[in-house]
């Protein structure tokens, strides 16, 4: 008899999506709001983390900082912590870790974007749009990140 994993068609399902956490900081304000020579410039962090809920349900988190500066000065910070609780069936093993850190966040990644334009906005800003994310590189680079550390523990012992 097979097992149910090889009969079972691959799913992936949204069961909800939250803000976990978000901050804006204005420090400079009502100062940094008014029109300057050049434009701030701005630096965006991504981490994405996945935790197992259930056997088939997982829950992943974006996280996206922004911080825009004038020389040293920072002009705003935006943190937003952004998950999602997605069921997952029926993928072999091997394609667990990519669904989880590629298409996952890749469904996640456009409401997040919209939080941070909107939160941008409201603080006095023009929106800040965030580019489009490549999931699948950041995860190849987290994988060889994750290969050369073991790597050189292998070595050290």
């Amino acid at each position: 008899m097979a097992n149910e994993n090889e009969t079972q068609s691959p799913s992936l399902t949204i069961l909800a999506q939250y803000t976990k956490d978000l901050s804006f900081e204005n420090p400079g304000a009502p100062r940094s709001l008014q029109a300057r020579d050049k434009a701030p410039s701005i630096n965006i962090n991504v981490n994405v983390n996945a935790n197992p809920l259930s056997p088939t349900d997982f829950d992943v988190v974006l996280t996206l900082n922004a911080e825009a500066k004038d020389d040293d000065k920072v002009v705003f910070a935006a943190e937003l912590v952004y998950g999602g609780v997605f069921r997952i069936t029926g993928f072999p093993q091997e394609h667990m870790l990519p669904v989880l850190f590629i298409e996952c966040p890749r469904l996640l990644f456009p409401f997040a974007r919209q939080i941070i334009s909107d939160v941008t906005r409201n603080g006095g800003f023009p929106p800040l749009m965030i580019d489009p994310i490549d999931f699948g590189q950041m995860f190849a680079q987290r994988v060889a990140e994750e290969q050369a550390r073991s790597q050189g523990q292998v070595l050290n012992s």
